[in-house]
This record gives structure tokens, sequence and C-alpha cells, in this order.
């Protein structure tokens, strides 16, 4: 099936769904930045379907981590949860494993950074995923 959107469309249409609703919409032509961005990156890169969002997200996390991008892993994390593509112990569990890859010193900012997004989204009384099983 094919369609007949235009890119600029197609990756609106991707990164609500990356991020649970949660971007900033402006119409086309408003800010170039923006259009390269979601006619690349959301529509050509996010939308092939050899990886699922979760997979994606996952390596995208790894590389914040890295980099040592705390407001950036913030979003991702909070997308991850609104999602449903991960739990509160999976997040977690994402920095004990980054840990030695990324450095202790770049995912160690992000363990208050991790709690904060897990209470806020409780907070929200958001839905989580249906096996979770962190209890807290």
């Amino acid at each position: 099936m094919t369609d007949d959107r235009s890119a600029f469309e197609r990756g609106r249409a991707k990164i609500r769904e990356v991020y649970a609703g949660d971007v900033v919409d402006l119409p086309e032509g408003t800010i170039p930045f923006n259009d390269v961005m979601l006619e690349t990156l959301f529509a050509k890169v996010w939308d092939r379907d050899v990886l699922d969002v979760r997979s994606r997200r996952l390596l995208i996390m790894g590389t914040i981590a890295a980099n040592g991008q705390t407001d950036t892993w913030k979003i991702q994390a909070r997308a991850s949860l609104r999602n449903r593509e991960l739990t509160p112990d999976e997040l977690r569990e994402t920095l004990i494993m980054l840990a030695p890859y990324a450095g202790y010193p770049n995912v160690a900012g992000l363990v208050m950074a991790c709690e904060e997004v897990i209470g806020t989204w409780r907070a929200d009384g958001e839905p989580g995923p249906p096996d979770e099983a962190d209890g807290d």
C-alpha cells in the first residue's frame, strides 16, 4: 500500500507516535530545521520497519547516555513509559547495563533523572505496562 502523504506529513505522524503526542506541532515551513528533521529523521529513518520503536529508542537512549545528555534522556524515558515500551524496572536496568559501556560518570547523572521521570509519570496517573512488576 502506497502512502500518498508528503514526507513532512509522514514525519509529523511518526514523531507524534514516537513521543506519545508530546511534541511541539509546527506548521510546515515555520522553521526549516523542523521540516528537515521531520522529512528525514522521522519520515525516512524512524519509519523504517526493520526495527520497532522500542528497539530504536533503546539504541538512542544508549547514545544519549554516552553523551551525558540528561534532558534528552528524560524525554526518551518519558516517551518509553507513555508508549508502554519499557517498565520502570527496565528503565533502571538500562542504566545498569549502560554504565560500564557509556561510563559511570555519564550514567550516574541519569539515575536521579530516571527516578524523577518515573515519579512524574506515576503522579500523572499514566497507566503502567501490563507486566510491570515494579510495585513501588
